[in-house]
């Protein structure tokens, strides 16, 4: 989708996103609609599964004394503490009379004062200034990203809010998808992907095109499947996109400069637009890895490259060492894209300008307390023992599910998730009839043992390789808790091994 060709952009968006006086679509009268009965729901809706959950104890006598989520990748209700100087800022801006009764460090609350200063009439209250967000708030984003990638500019227009990263990702999709049948929107996602993209997708009217990433060599990225992938659609969808997670969901590998720049080159030869969710950005903490931008590497690699393909990057509070999913914060920087095309992006917000508080918690995020302030050192201890929790945890759970009988997983280098594999004796796949799997294997654990896990079938993996998706309390949890998960872990997966014989 060329995005920066004006005369080539407006018509292949989605039209319904389109004034009127652009779209090619005549109006349809207004007829009586229903929901009175199931028949009449959204067929898309109807496709959604709800998922393996803890609402399927209510009322029943179990043999455990607790039940564990270790999927739904919400790090507070895990029991990951909020950051302090995060909490007190967004307390003193909710209440400002806080602030003359000293109970706060000196820097919360200046930074406190400095974030009502930028809100509408000097409250969170107030609807932000413009449908992007705050511009004092874009502007700190921007630099961010600036520091970030040593030095690399970012444009604080560029910068657009929203509830939450899922929410910024929708939005592009939604300009994304136009067609039917062999002209539909195609996006190549990852296998596996967020549990959550292939809901996102089906929603908007957006064709799936899968790539497989490579399991056996810690689920690494093959440019030739890329490839594969892209002709295999041709014919049944018009691939207009690549979403790329780095570092990965729910996989946990980070990509190093020889892949991201190989993806880049792939993007550019095929005219595909780049969607990169970049949420974990500072959960890395395999050895000798770090974090790489995309928007990094794309300026790097010349003119050719870094003034003609498009991007998106994706940014939250909710992961990663922030942890504030119920807050609802995200931004997404747009690369090359076309200024008109861009203006749409930005009206499809326009009826509901983004909320304020998560403005407020991303500014905290992207600028965090500098050496000297008050409150320094206290965060970068929350913030090291964060990351020291996700490293050892992540460490200790893959060697222990290594040493399991019918397991196997990968070590994870960044993000909150383990995706061990499953094989699953022959007698369990054929009693799941109505159901995938692996989807019976979640639910009997948590019948059986309280533990709540996300089954691979939600990440989009619909083949016989059976995977079970592990997350926050595996991974940002006291020892003792992890220990506990895990001991009920092998306990049920022993007995489901017993059946093979």
């Amino acid at each position: 989708m060329k995005w920066r060709q004006q005369q080539v952009a407006l018509p292949s968006l989605n039209t319904r996103l389109l004034p009127a006086h652009l779209s090619a679509s005549p109006r349809s009268p207004v007829r009586g609609t229903k929901m009175s009965s199931v028949q009449e729901v959204n067929p898309v809706v109807l496709g959604i599964r709800e998922p393996v959950g803890l609402q399927s104890l209510a009322g029943e006598q179990k043999p455990f004394q607790t039940v564990i989520d270790v999927c739904s990748g919400d790090p507070h209700r895990a029991g990951m503490p909020p950051l302090s100087f995060a909490r007190q800022v967004l307390a003193a801006c909710l209440y400002p009379e806080l602030l003359d009764e000293s109970r706060f460090p000196s820097d919360v609350c200046r930074r406190a004062q400095k974030l009502l200063g930028v809100c509408n009439g000097g409250s969170v209250g107030a609807y932000s200034s413009s449908s992007c967000g705050i511009p004092g708030i874009q502007k700190a984003v921007a630099e961010f990203i600036t520091r970030r990638d040593g030095g690399v500019a970012s444009d604080p227009e560029d910068i657009i809010f929203s509830s939450g990263s899922q929410r910024t990702l929708m939005l592009v999709l939604h300009l994304l998808s136009s067609g039917q049948g062999p002209t539909q929107t195609g996006v190549l996602t990852p296998l596996p992907c967020p549990h959550t993209l292939p809901m996102l997708l089906d929603e908007v009217g957006v064709k799936r095109v899968p790539y497989r990433l490579l399991e056996e060599q810690g689920w690494g990225l093959d440019l030739e499947e890329l490839h594969r992938a892209l002709e295999a659609a041709r014919g049944h969808c018009e691939a207009r996109a690549i979403y790329i997670s780095n570092p990965g969901n729910p996989t946990g590998q980070v990509q190093d400069l020889e892949t991201i720049e190989g993806v880049i080159r792939f993007a550019a030869s095929e005219g595909l637009v780049l969607l990169v969710e970049e949420v974990y950005q500072d959960c890395v903490f395999g050895q000798d890895e770090k974090f790489l931008s995309y928007k990094k590497v794309l300026s790097e690699m010349g003119a050719s490259y870094s003034e003609r393909v498009e991007m998106v990057s994706f940014h939250s509070i909710s992961a990663g060492t922030m942890g504030e999913c119920g807050l609802r914060g995200g931004y997404m920087e747009v690369i090359n894209m076309d200024p008109l095309v861009k203006n749409h992006l930005m009206s499809m917000q326009a009826p509901c300008s983004p909320p304020v508080l998560p403005q407020l918690a991303l500014e905290i995020m992207v600028n965090p307390p500098s050496p000297g302030d008050a409150s320094h050192e206290v965060f970068t201890q929350e913030i090291l023992q964060t990351v020291e929790t996700l490293s050892q945890n992540a460490q200790r759970a893959c060697e222990f599910l290594n040493n399991v009988p019918g397991m196997s997983c990968q070590p994870a280098k960044g993000g909150i998730f383990l995706y061990p594999r499953l094989n699953l004796p022959v007698q369990i796949i054929k009693e799941a009839e109505v159901m995938q799997a692996d989807v019976l294997y979640c639910q009997k654990f948590l019948e059986e043992e309280g533990v709540c896990l996300g089954p691979g079938s939600e990440n989009g993996q619909d083949d016989k390789n059976y995977h079970i998706r592990s997350g926050q309390i595996i991974l940002d949890s006291p020892p003792a808790v992890l220990e506990d998960v895990l001991k009920r872990l092998r306990s049920f997966h022993l007995r489901i091994e017993d059946r093979r014989h």
